[in-house]
């Protein structure tokens, strides 16, 4: 597997979300209507700023009614996690048939799962220990918040899992914000580094024209 190197997460870290996605999206293996999850995984903790790390992925089943309890696949999670060189994002897929109850993350497995390597959870589960979990500064991204754990359950780890809408490998880098969760394969960092300047340059002069005397509307719907 490949890592990001110490540079390439400094600079990642130094762009916003949203300037990702745009800069991401110009690559020619990249459809500009995939790579991002829905509004439905939403920021916990929008005060923390922009998370970056590669994917962990696992499967989590906590709403069926005695399921045999095991932390094996827990402890594989974790293993590989420890292995990683990199910053990790746990990316779970809730499995379970009550997802709306489903709750994956609390205190105790953010505080272990941060102590191996991982900086913070995307999932389309719920999360709980909100307060405690922002104090330790864990990221969480989630469909909202459940304060019961229920029937504790990770089925599987290191697989692929769809999770807002996108498909995710283990190793795809995931760049998060208040904004939301873009997802891409490691081979595209350079490239949307790269972009993400000429994104910003652009942007900003076209900011700079309209907030001037010089703007002129017929101009602007004619393309500049």
């Amino acid at each position: 597997m490949k890592y990001l190197s110490e540079d390439q997460i400094r600079k990642l870290k130094e762009i916003d979300t949203p300037t990702v996605a745009n800069a991401v999206e110009t690559h020619p293996s990249r459809l500009n209507t995939e790579g991002f999850m829905g509004w439905d995984i939403r920021c916990q903790f929008p005060d923390m700023g922009i998370m970056v790390g590669q994917a962990v992925t696992a499967t989590l089943n906590t709403t069926t009614t005695g399921k045999q309890k095991s932390r094996s696949g827990w402890h594989d999670c974790l293993k590989t996690i420890e292995a990683m060189p990199v910053p990790a994002v746990i990316v779970a897929k809730d499995i379970g048939p009550r997802p709306h109850h489903g709750c994956h993350f609390g205190d105790g497995m953010a505080t272990v799962a941060k102590k191996v390597g991982a900086v913070g959870l995307v999932t389309d589960g719920g999360v709980r220990d909100v307060e405690t979990v922002h104090e330790m500064g864990f990221q969480m991204f989630s469909v909202g918040l459940v304060p019961a754990h229920g029937n504790f359950g990770l089925d599987e780890t290191n697989v692929p899992v769809e999770v807002g809408g996108v498909l995710v490998n283990v190793g795809d880098v995931v760049h998060a914000d208040m904004n939301g969760v873009v997802v891409f394969p490691i081979g595209l960092v350079d490239h949307v580094i790269g972009e993400a300047e000429n994104v910003t340059a652009r942007e900003s002069e076209m900011m700079e024209w309209v907030n001037s005397e010089n703007f002129n509307l017929d101009q602007y719907i004619e393309g500049r």
